[in-house]
């Protein structure tokens, strides 16, 4: 079945902006047969996003020193 491509509002994009994956697969489903390029475009985004997180992550994570014996915590 074929739907006809209507064009959407660009701010569908500040879904996959603010919840990552879940946003990008939420907005591709709800666009994905009105617009399938933007609905696309949103996954991929969410997806982007979601990978540029884990990297920034990592790198913050790399960068903390570890708990050593001289952290001085009194348990």
């Amino acid at each position: 079945m074929s739907y006809p491509e209507r064009p959407r509002s660009n701010l569908w994009f500040l879904l996959p902006i603010f919840f990552g994956i879940i946003g990008g697969i939420i907005t591709y489903f709800i666009l994905r047969n009105d617009d399938p390029k933007k609905a696309k475009n949103c996954l991929y985004l969410g997806i982007a996003l979601m990978v540029a997180g884990l990297v920034f992550n990592a790198i913050i994570a790399s960068i903390i020193p570890e708990f050593g014996p001289g952290f001085r915590v009194n348990v």
